[in-house]
């Protein structure tokens, strides 16, 4: 049923990005790519079983940035793409200082959300922090590679998205590993965290590919 889901909200996410950008051009990716981020770290609370492989829930949201920023980069430009990047940036930290405001709040003895807002937004400080930052860091990546493979080898569509998005979110897995687990699990455990987050991107930014190529076709 995973699997099923799984291939249904890739194909929904993806056509949903183009169709996005094909009705309000770029400003309707800047849209996309700060409400996705904000989705996927929501929903990234929520592990599930895929090949007998645990994932987090947030991994197609996150991905869909990554064509986002691609088709930014191929049609608009690098510094459009950077900006989304910067707006989405500002806005997970708001999305995060409000919703850690809120459970600052004392609930009334009516109150039936709190305990599930904790659950959802309770946050380590060190894990948002690398987070953020590495978000911040494997977009600005992706982007930069992007450009520089399409100098380079302007007719490769497909090599410039696989190879900037694979490159820019196995980094960012592994470092996110390293960075927010050192400590708390063995390096055993954060090379396999890593290894299986990797392995999942690596998929979904294969099958990324078509709905780029669409996207080109529809200008």
């Amino acid at each position: 049923m995973n699997i099923i889901l799984g291939i249904i909200s890739i194909i929904l996410c993806f056509t949903t990005v183009i169709l996005i950008e094909k009705i309000f051009k770029k400003e309707g990716l800047f849209i996309w790519i700060s409400i996705a981020t904000i989705i996927a770290n929501i929903i990234v609370c929520k592990t599930i079983n895929i090949f007998g492989l645990t994932s987090s829930l947030g991994n197609i949201m996150f991905a869909s940035n990554f064509l986002a920023t691609d088709i930014l980069t191929e049609k608009y430009g690098a510094n459009y793409a950077k900006k989304a990047i910067n707006y989405a940036l500002a806005s997970i930290i708001i999305f995060i200082a409000v919703t850690q405001i809120s459970l600052l709040y004392i609930p009334d003895v009516t109150d039936v959300a709190q305990e599930s807002m904790k659950n959802l937004f309770s946050l380590s400080l060190r894990t948002s922090i690398a987070s953020i930052s590495l978000f911040y860091i494997s977009n600005k990546l992706d982007i930069y590679l992007y450009s520089k493979i399409k100098n380079k080898y302007p007719n490769k569509l497909w090599l410039r998205n696989n190879v900037a998005t694979i490159i820019s979110n196995c980094l960012e897995n592994y470092f996110f590993a390293f960075l927010a687990f050192v400590g708390i699990f063995d390096i055993g455990t954060i090379l396999s965290i890593a290894t299986i987050g990797s392995i999942i991107e690596i998929a979904i930014a294969i099958l990324d590919t078509p709905f780029l190529y669409i996207s080109k076709k529809l200008d």
